[in-house]
């Protein structure tokens, strides 16, 4: 009973410390703090339907040069088996 009751202790603090590693990668990917979303930016969503933010996450032009780079590539056939 004693043993079950370590194991139950150790899965949560393991869940404990995988929950705090991802927010601490997430915050420090995203320079974020705290919650993500505003007082504002939820109000824009219900006034709107749509959030517009000022930093655009995806670079077009990056975007445009990676997918014809992809399609320019020579692909072999699949073999045969």
């Amino acid at each position: 009973m004693l043993v079950e009751l370590y194991v139950l202790m150790a899965l949560a603090i393991l869940s404990l410390l995988a929950g705090l590693a991802i927010r601490w990668r997430f915050m420090r990917r995203t320079g974020r703090v705290g919650t993500l979303l505003s007082d504002e930016d939820i109000d824009q969503i219900l006034a709107t339907g749509r959030l517009k933010v000022d930093d655009d996450p995806l670079d077009l032009d990056e975007v445009r040069e990676a997918e014809e780079r992809f399609w320019s590539e020579t692909w072999d056939e699949a073999e045969e088996v």
